[in-house]
């Protein structure tokens, strides 16, 4: 089979999106080349919401696993294609299902409040989603004689129950990428750069945020690149999310915070594997209308929070 060059795969890809009337949807966290050819880079919220709305019959999900479930469960009446079947998300992986039905009945009164960087069947559990960009927001208006189970990022979970003061059960999960941020490297960054403002993701450890200016989403690192004075910041999320900022904010300088955060899961598109996925229309992702139907309920209540 003749290789393509990066220009030739680019070039076929437009032919099919107008072909297949398809959109490509991106992650804030890929790879430059996957970011460049995307109807919409953004967080997972933008994502779901994009997905519930576009007139598309192709979502071409360039994201994780999670993501392309919570699209096809919005538009069931669609296709979505996820170019590697390999791009999981450990941390979804930390909240099985039956796990998450036993702690249910050991509190039968509370309320489960689940990240959407979990699982379909995981989120069939659950009586609300939330995203890191609404979070804060979505728990805040809970019933306050509620208890609350929160699932899966115990990271993010404790910095919502600290800005809500909220008391949550936590799950014992974490995204193992944020997990590599730590306070010596912060404190490092902060020496090398001392006029820089310094935004995390509140997946982050606590003790990280709290070094922080801004605990933001990655849609909220977005405008806050736009709107600061600032011109060095120091990102603390996933690497990718350099490339945006920095294609965005070109008079602007911006500093992983650490060069060990790094989502394996999240660099598996690539320009061919997008290709593949669109001209031959594989790795469809489905979710049993059993589970999407109890599923996609908490999705729902959580876009009225957009």
């Amino acid at each position: 089979m003749e290789m393509l060059t990066d220009k030739e795969m680019v070039t076929r890809i437009c032919e099919l999106r107008k072909e297949l009337n398809a959109v490509i949807l991106t992650h804030n966290y890929q790879l430059g080349e996957v970011q460049d050819i995307a109807d919409f880079v953004g967080d997972s919220l933008e994502l779901s919401i994009k997905a519930s709305k576009t007139t598309a019959d192709v979502i071409v999900f360039c994201g994780v696993k999670f993501m392309a479930e919570t699209a096809y469960m919005l538009s069931p009446e669609k296709t979505v294609l996820l170019p590697s079947l390999a791009s999981g998300c450990p941390m979804a992986d930390m909240a099985e299902a039956e796990d998450l039905k036993k702690m249910k009945k050991e509190h039968p009164d509370a309320l489960v409040v689940t990240y959407v960087n979990s699982s379909a069947e995981v989120k069939a559990l659950s009586d609300i989603c939330v995203t890191s960009a609404n979070a804060v927001k979505v728990v805040a208006s809970l019933p306050e004689d509620r208890k609350l189970i929160f699932v899966p990022d115990k990271n993010l979970g404790a910095y919502v129950a600290r800005e809500t003061g909220r008391e949550m059960i936590l799950w014992p999960g974490y995204c193992p990428t944020h997990m590599r941020i730590t306070v010596a490297q912060l404190e490092q960054r902060k020496r090398e750069y001392p006029d820089a403002v310094v935004i995390v993701h509140p997946e982050a450890r606590l003790d990280v945020i709290d070094l922080a200016d801004e605990a933001l989403s990655t849609g909220g690192m977005i405008k806050f690149a736009k709107s600061t004075t600032a011109k060095q910041i120091i990102t603390g999320t996933e690497l990718g999310m350099i490339y945006r900022l920095s294609k965005e904010n070109p008079e602007k300088q911006f500093i992983a915070l650490s060069e060990q955060a790094i989502c394996p899961m999240m660099k598996m598109h690539r320009l061919d594997n997008v290709l593949a996925a669109m001209e031959h229309k594989q790795h469809s992702i489905v979710v049993p209308e059993e589970i999407r139907r109890d599923a996609v309920k908490p999705i729902e209540k959580m876009l009225q929070f957009s």
